[in-house]
């Protein structure tokens, strides 16, 4: 009987598809032991051997360092993109930009998709300025552009109008993936009116398009526009999904719009979207801040995840009941759920310090110290409980590489006890990675008096890509008035209107205020003034004062009536500023009357602040006698200013009055 021959080994298609599929399970090592088997069985490896283990998100760098060499022995790097393009990837996504870009170099045959991979690891890790280099190289370079790349370097560039040429020139803004991307760029860099503007444009408007304005609106305080898009969507048969749901939800605990929130859940129950966990978290917070506590439990009681159900409990509890937080973790553990980091970060709310002390054992003992979110939340709560020196001690104990968040906490920190060299070492150890990093960099160097330090970091900021916040622009106009530099705060009022960064809030305005009246600039200051939409006491109270310390008092008199008629209750800051303008110009009629009507007309007890611009005010213009009144008749002891205010004054009108010195 003749003997079997012998069975023919697996085809190379089949063993990329179980290399693959174990690849995308996210079990890269059972890939690379089925590649072993390949290997050894002697069948040739194929162009979509390598890729799917290194695209798989448990590769790790040993996997990488074996699959190069096999790679290169097989040729496939020279004849064909794809093995090379998968390498170039990994490398990117892991921050290996030196090996990325040398295979990249070595790669004879390059596809569209190989400069995407190498644009987009950069604008991911904040490369902003390489991922714009490569964008232009792959423009030069004649290969066609995608729209993957335009959806890679998009996040890149500062402003979407620099793209957004270059999309209608090639006419690729029909691809669904580009003009998303490019209304989300408008959305977060640029005004609401020019996304809505180009949402008008699009021929074909999918569920990401509409959520992409929903999420905007939402996010810029524009909760009753956000409830529109919502309405004018369902009007387009377009089928809302998680993300819309959880974002309008938002829009109605934004305005606590009760109503239009329960019209919205039973929107959520028709569509069979009631049990996920992403929309249930945003119906137990509305109704938790609506103050519907049983509605609240009942979305709770529909959720699957019995952690999210105990996290939500905490929730509710942790801003306005803290014992309450702490009996539901006690429950929590005794059922025998361990509580996670969402669990811990809502108890580090507003612990108190024996709170604080328990949950910071509790996080030990469970392991959550690594964890960024938690971490941060204790140094957070140590400083607030002015626990300094425990808030830096925990801080110095965590890994800086794997804890950025607390990192910047800690920065934070140093810069609250004004240990300003101590927050710029940390944080130029740790490489400026994000927004907030800089902002509190260059904020140690504003307060520090660095200040051309500070003008320093702030350029090689806007060099790296990043956009800055009001509080960078805060720090930047404190350095322009301490140095009295105009010039360089037009500059810096020019760059945040061309930005658009958002970043022109009434906390910023209310700075350019005081630097251009404190530069000598009261018609700018007006100017800025008026064109500001949110006004605050504040920002009444710069006016009133920068118009004192420019010589117009009767100006100044007449914006502290106006303020007023607005509506605006004067507190004791501006009470300052308006006497201090009577004291300069001598108003002693106007500048008694406000001083005799603070208690009964606007509820404020005069301090030693006000007293001294009283009897200055009287002594300058010769009342001597009233401001001997003034100083019998204060409420505690006069202090050394009041007193030689009092004597120069005697001295100038050659009136000495010794009963009155004893």
């Amino acid at each position: 009987m003749p003997s079997p021959s012998p069975s023919a080994p697996p085809s190379a298609s089949l063993f990329n598809s179980l290399i693959a599929s174990r690849a995308r399970a996210g079990r890269a090592a059972e890939g690379f032991a089925l590649l072993a088997r390949m290997l050894a069985a002697g069948v040739a490896p194929t162009a979509f051997t390598f890729a799917p283990i290194l695209s798989s998100p448990s590769a790790d760098a040993r996997c990488a360092a074996q699959l190069h060499p096999h790679i290169l022995k097989s040729g496939l790097l020279h004849s064909d993109p794809y093995s090379g393009t998968s390498l170039v990837g990994f490398f990117g996504r892991n921050g290996r930009f030196d090996d990325a870009l040398r295979l990249f170099g070595e790669m004879p045959v390059r596809s569209v998709v190989t400069w995407n991979c190498l644009i987009s690891s950069f604008a991911q890790h904040g490369r902003a300025c390489d991922a714009v280099i490569w964008f232009r190289a792959l423009v030069r370079s004649g290969n066609s552009v995608s729209d993957g790349s335009l959806v890679a370097v998009l996040p890149a560039f500062g402003t979407p109008e620099q793209v957004h040429g270059l999309v209608k020139k090639i006419a690729i803004d029909s691809f669904s993936t580009v003009a998303n991307s490019l209304l989300n760029s408008y959305c977060t860099h640029s005004s609401t009116s020019l996304a809505e503007n180009l949402f008008s444009e699009f021929m074909f408007r999918d569920v990401v398009s509409w959520n992409t304005m929903i999420i905007a609106f939402a996010r810029r305080s524009l909760p009753q526009r956000a409830l529109e898009f919502f309405w004018m969507m369902e009007g387009w048969s377009v089928l809302p999904n998680e993300i819309t749901f959880s974002s309008v939800i938002y829009a109605c605990t934004s305005i606590k719009g009760h109503e239009h929130g329960k019209s919205i859940h039973a929107k959520v129950i028709k569509h069979n979207l009631n049990t996920r966990p992403f929309v249930n978290t945003s119906l137990f917070d509305f109704y938790s801040k609506c103050g519907c506590t049983k509605d609240a439990h009942k979305v709770l009681e529909a959720s699957e995840d019995s952690t999210t159900r105990w996290n939500g409990l905490i929730s509710c509890h942790s801003d306005t009941d803290v014992p309450t937080s702490f009996f539901i973790l006690r429950e929590m553990l005794r059922s025998g759920v361990m509580p996670n980091e969402v669990s811990l970060s809502s108890l580090l709310k507003d612990p108190s310090v024996f709170d604080l002390l328990q949950i910071h054992s509790l996080v030990t003992r469970l392991g959550y110290d690594g964890y960024d979110y938690v971490s941060s939340a204790i140094i957070s709560s140590y400083a607030s409980h002015e626990m300094v020196s425990d808030a830096l001690a925990y801080g110095g104990m965590l890994d800086p590489d794997s804890c950025a968040v607390s990192m910047n906490v800690l920065a934070g920190v140093y810069n609250r006890v004004r240990m300003y060299d101590e927050a710029k070492k940390l944080l130029l150890h740790q490489g400026c990675n994000d927004t907030v990093s800089w902002s509190i960099l260059i904020t140690a160097c504003a307060r520090n008096g660095d200040y051309a330090e500070a003008l320093k970091f702030f350029e090689l900021m806007r060099i790296l890509g990043h956009h800055f916040d009001s509080y960078v622009s805060v720090s930047l106009l404190s350095i322009c008035t301490k140095s009295n530099s105009l010039v360089l705060g037009r500059l810096l009022h020019g760059l945040i209107i061309k930005t658009n960064s958002g970043c022109l809030d009434t906390y910023v305005h209310n700075m350019l205020l005081d630097m251009y009246a404190k530069c000598g600039r009261i018609e700018e200051c007006l100017k800025a003034f008026k064109e500001m939409e949110d006004r605050n006491i504040i920002s009444w109270t710069a006016i009133i004062s920068g118009l004192a310390l420019n010589g117009f008092s009767r100006k100044a008199l007449a914006w502290f009536k106006a303020m007023e008629e607005d509506g605006f209750k004067p507190d004791k800051v501006a009470i300052t500023a308006v006497l201090s303008a009577c004291r300069h110009g001598g108003l002693v009629h106007e500048g008694m009357n406000i001083f005799r009507h603070m208690k009964s007309e606007y509820s404020i007890e005069p301090e030693m602040e006000h007293y001294i611009c009283v009897v200055d005010m009287l002594c300058k213009c010769g009342h001597l006698k009233e401001a001997e009144v003034v100083i019998r008749g204060m409420p505690f002891q006069p202090s050394a200013v009041v007193w030689r205010t009092f004597l120069q004054g005697c001295q100038t009108y050659g009136m000495i009055d010794t009963q009155v010195l004893s």
